[in-house]
């Protein structure tokens, strides 16, 4: 009967130990259910923000050759513009050049043509010297202005 009586009692202790076990294995079992719940709700979230992610980038390709058109446009509408100043600066220092040797011309012959005289009587200005004076000021105007244009 002892025996009997130990065999039952390692048996029992047996099952009690087997009871705990189920027991703590059960409450894991439900933790991991909680957590799987958990972690669909995570992967939705991800798989939602992926799509929304792979739109924007859409978007932003979209809108960058949009972008990356309309500046190739404007860069080529500048060097345009630029290469039509580039002309217009190169006319004007021409036409200013023009002037300078028509007024070194005219001052030179408005030189030869004036008599010594006393300083006391006023000399009429002669058309030469006019259009000398006047071809001055014009080439002073047109400097001014390729400055201004310039900056």
């Amino acid at each position: 009967m002892t025996i009997n009586l130990i065999a039952d009692v390692l048996v029992a202790s047996l099952l009690v130990a087997t009871i705990i076990t189920c027991f703590i294995l059960t409450k894991r079992i439900e933790r991991l259910k909680t957590d799987e719940a958990g972690m669909r709700q995570t992967v939705g979230a991800l798989i939602t923000a992926t799509d929304n992610a792979e739109r924007a980038i859409a978007g932003l390709k979209s809108t960058l050759g949009d972008c990356d058109r309309t500046l190739d446009e404007r860069l080529r509408t500048a060097e345009r513009y630029a290469a039509d100043l580039a002309a217009q600066v190169e006319a004007g220092q021409a036409v200013m050049e023009r002037i300078g040797q028509i007024v070194s011309a005219a001052t030179l012959v408005g030189a030869k043509e004036a008599p010594v005289e006393t300083p006391a009587a006023p000399q009429p200005v002669s058309r030469l010297e006019s259009a000398a004076q006047s071809a001055a000021a014009i080439r002073a105007r047109a400097a001014r202005r390729l400055e201004e244009q310039a900056a």
